[in-house]
C-alpha cells in the first residue's frame, strides 16, 4: 500500500494504516521487547441476587514457540485481549519491558546503544494501554543454544515451524460451578461455597426445629436440608425473573451462579434505557414477593404445627427478606439497579445514575455493619433482648460484616464497570493497528525486516504468490533469533498461520473489539479493510496498552 492506504502490488511495500497520525512508526520491534501485561483477578460487576452486567474475556494460550533449529532459541507466548470480567488493573504496573532486554533488542534490529542505526525509522510511542485481562507477551528468551537442542518448556505449545503449526483454540468458558441444567439456554451453576450455605442453613434450622417440632429427633436435619434446597429453588426463580426479562430485550445472559448469600445472573450488556434497566432490575424482587404470596396462601392450607406448615412458613418469610433486601436502593442490589434508572431518566446520563446509586450503596453497607448487630441487641428483630447471648452477638457481627462487605465491593465494582463501558469506544482497532509489510513465505527474516524499517512498519505479513495474506510473523519469535542466524532464517518458520477469526475488521471498536479477540485468543490480529485489502497487525498488548490509559482517564 502506499500512504494513501490503497494496496501497492508486490510483497516489498508497507502497507500503512491510513489515518495514523502522521508520524513514521518505528521498525517493527526495534528497541523494544514484548511488554508483559499483569495478571489480573477474575470477577467484575456482581449483584446479590441481582442482575450483572459485565465484559468479559478470556484467557487462552497462543500455540508456537520460536524454537526454530537453525536458531536453537525458544520463546512462547500467550495472547488475546480480555474484557471483563475483572476489575482492570493498576496503570503502570508490571508493563516497562527490560532495559537490559531491550537493548540487546535494539542492537539485534541494527540500533547501537546509543540509539537507532543509519537507515533506521524514528521509533513510534508505545505507551498504548489494553484490555484488563489481555494475556502477557512474553519476554525474549536467550539467544545461547540449549544444550539438549530446541527444547520447548511447554510442550503442550505447537513449535513454529511453518509445517506444525495450529491455529488458536478458543478457550472454555468458565464453568463456575456444578452445572445443574440450561433453562431458556442459560446455563446454571451451583458454586462450591453454596454447599457451605446449606449446611449452615440446615444446622440453624434444624435448630429451630427442636424447638417448634421436638418429636422429630434427628430427622429434623433432613427437614432442614430440604428447607435449604427450596430456598435456593426459590433464589434461581429470582434469577430466572432476571434473565427472562434480558432475553426478552434482547440482552445476552453468560450464566446464573448460585453461591454465597444468594445467586447471580452475569447478563452481559448493558441496558440501552432506562426504563428497560428498571425492569430487568425489578422483576426478581417481584418474583420473590409472588413467591411468598403462593408460599402464604399454601400454609393456610395445611394445619400448622405440622412439618408442611413449618416449611412454607420457613419459605415464605424468606422470600419476604430476599425481596425486601434487594429493594434496598444501593448497588449491587437490584433496588440499587431500579435508583440508578431513576436517576438515569432524570439526568439523561447513566453513569450519573451509577454514581448515586454506588455511594448509596456503600452508604448501606456501612449502615448493614453497624445496625445489623445494634437491632439484635435491642430485640427490634423479636427476639427478647435478655435472650441474646455473646454467641449470637458475635455471629450477627460476622454476619453483618459479611454483608457489609459483600455490598461495598460490588458498588464499587459497579462504579468500575460503568467507567470501563464509558471509555470502550475510545479503543478502535484502526487507530491501534500496526504498519505491515508483506512478504513471501521464502524471505529470510534479515530481509523481512530490512524492508520494514526502510518503510517504518512494525509487523510483517506472509503472504503468497497473488498478494493473499497466509500467516503473521510473530513479534517474540522474531526477539528469539539471533542477529547472525537471521540470513538463513525464513519468515515462515516463524509465522502464525491465518484463521478466520485472527482477522478483524479495521472498523471494530469498543466492545465489539474486544468480543473479537476474546472469541480467538492469538497475540496479533490481521487487520482488513472492507475490500479484503490489507491494513494492517494489531497486537494484542497494543490493546491492552490502551485499555489502561483510558481507564487511567477520569470520567
Amino acid at each position: 500500500m502506499d500512504e494513501s492506504g490503497q494496496p501497492q502490488s508486490g510483497t516489498g511495500e508497507a502497507t500503512p494504516p491510513a489515518d495514523h497520525t502522521g508520524e513514521r512508526p518505528a521498525p517493527p520491534f526495534a528497541g523494544r521487547t514484548p511488554s508483559a501485561a499483569p495478571e489480573t483477578g477474575a470477577g467484575a460487576a456482581g449483584t446479590v441476587s441481582g442482575t450483572k452486567a459485565e465484559v468479559t474475556a478470556s484467557d487462552g494460550t497462543q500455540p508456537g514457540t520460536p524454537a526454530d533449529e537453525t536458531s536453537g532459541t525458544e520463546a512462547d507466548e500467550t495472547g488475546t485481549a480480555r474484557a471483563a470480567a475483572s476489575p482492570p488493573p493498576e496503570p503502570g504496573s508490571g508493563r516497562d519491558a527490560d532495559p537490559e532486554a531491550s537493548e540487546a533488542t535494539g542492537e539485534a534490529m541494527g540500533e547501537g546503544p546509543e540509539g537507532p542505526g543509519p537507515g533506521t525509522a524514528p521509533r513510534a510511542d508505545d505507551d498504548r494501554p489494553a484490555p484488563a485481562d489481555a494475556p502477557a507477551t512474553p519476554e525474549p528468551q536467550s539467544t545461547a543454544p540449549h544444550p539438549l537442542g530446541t527444547h520447548d518448556r511447554h510442550p503442550e505449545r505447537t513449535a513454529a515451524h511453518s509445517g506444525n503449526r495450529k491455529g488458536p483454540t478458543k478457550p472454555p468458558e468458565p464453568r463456575g460451578g456444578l452445572l445443574m441444567g440450561k433453562p431458556f439456554g442459560v446455563p446454571v451453576y451451583v458454586a462450591p461455597s453454596w454447599f457451605l450455605v446449606a449446611a449452615l442453613i440446615t444446622w440453624v434450622f434444624g435448630g429451630q426445629l427442636d424447638r417448634v417440632l421436638p418429636e422429630l429427633g434427628a430427622a429434623r436435619y433432613l427437614v432442614a436440608l430440604f428447607f435449604a434446597v427450596a430456598f435456593y429453588a426459590s433464589v434461581l426463580v429470582h434469577e430466572l425473573a432476571h434473565t427472562v426479562a434480558a432475553l426478552r430485550f434482547k440482552l445476552p445472559v453468560r450464566r446464573i451462579r448460585l453461591q454465597f448469600f444468594g445467586g447471580v445472573s452475569e447478563i452481559e450488556k448493558e441496558s440501552e434505557t432506562p426504563g428497560r434497566e428498571f425492569v430487568l432490575a425489578f422483576v426478581g424482587p417481584l418474583l420473590s414477593l409472588v413467591l411468598a404470596g403462593v408460599f402464604y396462601v399454601a400454609m393456610k392450607a395445611v394445619e400448622p404445627g405440622t412439618v408442611p406448615g413449618v416449611l412454607l412458613a420457613g419459605l415464605m418469610i424468606s422470600n419476604l427478606i430476599v425481596a425486601a433486601f434487594n429493594l434496598l436502593p444501593g448497588l449491587p442490589l437490584d433496588g440499587g439497579r431500579m435508583l440508578r434508572a431513576v436517576v438515569w431518566k432524570i439526568t439523561g446520563n447513566a453513569m450519573s445514575g451509577t454514581v448515586a446509586a454506588a455511594w448509596v450503596g456503600r452508604a448501606l453497607a456501612v449502615a448493614v455493619l453497624i445496625g445489623l448487630p445494634l437491632l439484635t441487641q435491642s430485640g427490634a428483630l423479636g427476639q427478647n433482648a435478655e435472650d441474646v447471648s455473646g454467641m449470637d452477638t458475635v455471629t450477627d457481627a460476622l454476619l453483618a460484616a459479611i454483608l457489609a462487605a459483600i455490598i461495598w465491593t460490588g458498588a464499587g465494582n459497579s462504579l468500575r464497570m460503568a467507567r470501563l463501558r464509558e471509555h470502550l469506544p475510545e479503543l478502535r482497532a484502526r487507530t491501534l493497528t500496526r504498519r505491515a509489510v508483506p512478504v513471501e513465505h521464502a524471505t529470510p527474516l534479515s530481509e523481512a525486516l530490512r524492508r520494514a524499517n526502510e518503510a517504518g512498519a512494525r509487523a510483517l505479513v506472509v503472504v503468497d504468490p497473488d498478494g493473499e495474506p497466509r500467516s503473521i510473523v510473530r513479534e517474540a519469535a522474531i526477539v528469539g533469533v539471533p542477529e547472525h542466524r537471521r540470513p538463513w532464517v525464513a519468515v515462515s518458520g516463524l509465522a502464525q498461520d491465518l484463521t478466520d477469526g485472527m482477522r478483524v475488521s479495521a472498523e471494530l471498536a469498543g466492545e465489539e473489539l474486544l468480543d473479537t479477540l476474546r472469541a480467538t485468543p492469538a497475540t496479533e490480529y490481521l487487520v482488513v479493510e472492507e475490500n479484503g485489502a490489507i491494513y494492517g497487525v494489531l497486537s494484542a498488548a497494543d490493546v491492552e496498552r490502551a485499555f489502561v490509559k483510558a481507564m487511567a482517564r477520569p470520567s
